[in-house]
């Protein structure tokens, strides 16, 4: 049995859709996280998932490949590691019990509120990087470019742990983010800044950039 094979049959799509924060209602639907959904339009079951908004649809893995943006391997084995399923030959399949530790949905949602927080701050880092580069070994650096050379290295980094880090090594990040309200700072300061881009802060795309 391969990697694969191992994790379909050990974990339903419902369970890992629940898993990583998704509110499922009675009816197996849920807000899908691939599109701005507002209204429950994703369908989740013990194989497969659909969603009649964006149409994006696939199995547990692919749910998680997506999710987290992973390759099917690297979904397979966070899979494996968030469940304690063993994917090593000649082992059985043990079907995960859902975690009696009170704390874990609360946790799951901190997690994927980082994730965001992280992808979001990291895109606006990526796009300063080139759009405030000098253009001349004269010019004075901006701030923007500053702030992007120096931090994208370590939001990457970060990004890296919580795509495809142990749990501990989430756990740790996460518990990291979350105190003292660094989080929270983190989305405001994005959310403050994406408003002060402006059109005409916007380089021409026919000029070039040295």
């Amino acid at each position: 049995m391969t990697i694969y094979e191992t994790i379909k049959a050990a974990v339903p799509v419902r369970q890992a859709a629940e898993h990583y924060g998704l509110r499922v209602n009675r009816n197996g639907m849920a807000c899908c996280p691939f599109h701005n959904d507002r209204n429950p339009s994703l369908k989740l079951n013990e194989e497969y998932f659909y969603c009649f908004g964006c149409g994006a649809k696939g199995d547990v893995i692919d749910f998680v490949a997506r999710l987290f943006d992973l390759s099917n391997y690297e979904a397979a084995q966070r899979l494996a590691a968030d469940f304690g399923i063993s994917t090593e030959p000649g082992q059985a399949v043990a079907v995960p019990h859902k975690t009696k530790r009170p704390h874990i949905r609360q946790f799951r949602e901190d997690e994927m509120l980082c994730f965001r927080v992280l992808t979001d701050y990291l895109h606006l880092l990526e796009d300063w990087k080139v759009r405030y580069a000098p253009r001349t070994p004269e010019d004075k650096l901006d701030d923007r470019f500053v702030e992007a050379c120096q931090m994208l290295d370590h939001m990457e980094y970060l990004a890296d742990i919580l795509t495809v880090g142990t749990l501990e090594e989430r756990g740790a990040v996460v518990d990291g983010m979350m105190k003292e309200g660094k989080i929270a700072f983190l989305q405001d300061y994005v959310a403050r800044k994406k408003k002060e881009v402006l059109p005409h802060e916007q380089r021409s795309s026919t000029e070039p950039i040295r």
